[in-house]
């Protein structure tokens, strides 16, 4: 339920939390109105959905963790009603038991009076497995069942939620700072149209294909440093080693040619709801040409306007 405001007066632009029991409220009042707008978070345990919630009230959005499913029609009514309180964002979750079979029907009634999106955020059970893991917490759905075991029943329990939801998040390659960074560029005003994440990865095909890759390209077809032995112990970020390789006429021909192939593909990619892609290249031990095609490319797409981040797996450190 929404707060009561304060009769004292409080800076506009720093947020307040007030604790009920186990729900959290957490509100930040906008400086400036809004068109009305209800966004609803939900998603899997560990997800990050803490997190993405946070993002929004940094953003000026009147935020709510764990609403009682049976409150959003009052919760957007508010929404409607308030000068102040425009923009909205609500986390709704497993938390609410066998009440959550009723948002599908509240959400097609809400739809009615405010325009509205759901958000819904998952990740890989390994991954899911590992932060649980670290964070020592126990899954919502209670202690008696181990956790990988809590995360399929759960999945079963949102299947119906998941396929409403306007846009699904992965979260299983984003950090905490990457995917409010995503949630930000895609929710402020004006946000880009080129809000996706791309990473570039070198690797070497010797310690085997890295298992988050959406795209790899093999270039082994590059002649090798390696077979120089003043280059031997160097990497593909030494700039002997990446002119070396730069000499050769493939070499530049091919780094134009999937330059151009990424920068066509990556507005699709887009279009298609997806927020983080990650593209590999891969050489035999990933010391030398794959290090210098990542960056080469990373740097061309990151002329090109998009949110790029370079990593090398296997490079020598």
């Amino acid at each position: 339920m929404a707060p009561r405001k304060s009769s004292s007066p409080r800076k506009r632009d720093k947020p307040l939390r007030k604790s009920t029991g186990k729900r959290t409220i957490q509100v930040k009042v906008p400086d400036a109105p809004h068109a009305p707008e209800l966004v609803i978070i939900t998603g899997m345990s560990g997800s990050g959905k803490a997190s993405v919630l946070k993002a929004f009230e940094d953003l000026g959005y009147y935020c709510v963790d764990n609403l009682p499913v049976e409150l959003i029609p009052r919760f957007a009514e508010m929404a409607l009603q308030s000068a102040e309180i425009r923009r909205t964002a609500l986390v709704v979750d497993v938390r609410e038991g066998s009440k959550l079979e009723q948002l599908p029907g509240i959400l097609k009634a809400v739809r009615r009076l405010i325009p509205t999106r759901v958000a819904f955020l998952e990740a890989s059970d390994a991954v899911l497995l590992r932060r649980f893991s670290e964070t020592r917490r126990p899954h919502p759905l209670g202690t008696d069942a181990p956790v990988n075991a809590s995360l399929k029943a759960e999945r079963r329990h949102l299947a119906s939620i998941r396929a409403l939801a306007d846009f699904v998040i992965d979260t299983s390659k984003f950090n905490v700072h990457e995917l409010r960074a995503h949630i930000t560029e895609r929710f402020r005003e004006q946000a880009s149209e080129k809000s996706i994440l791309v990473s570039c990865v070198s690797f070497g095909f010797r310690q085997g294909v890295p298992e988050e890759a959406d795209l790899v390209f093999d270039v082994r077809f590059l002649p090798n440093p390696h077979f120089v032995p003043e280059f031997r112990p160097l990497t593909g970020r030494d700039p002997r080693v990446a002119k070396y390789i730069r000499s050769f006429p493939q070499t530049k021909e091919f780094i134009r040619r999937i330059s151009d192939l990424l920068i066509y593909l990556l507005p699709h990619y887009i279009h298609e709801g997806k927020s983080y892609l990650t593209i590999s290249f891969g050489c035999t031990g990933g010391q030398h040409r794959s290090v210098m095609i990542a960056e080469e490319v990373g740097k061309r797409l990151h002329q090109a306007g998009y949110r790029v981040k370079v990593a090398h797996r296997d490079m020598p450190k």
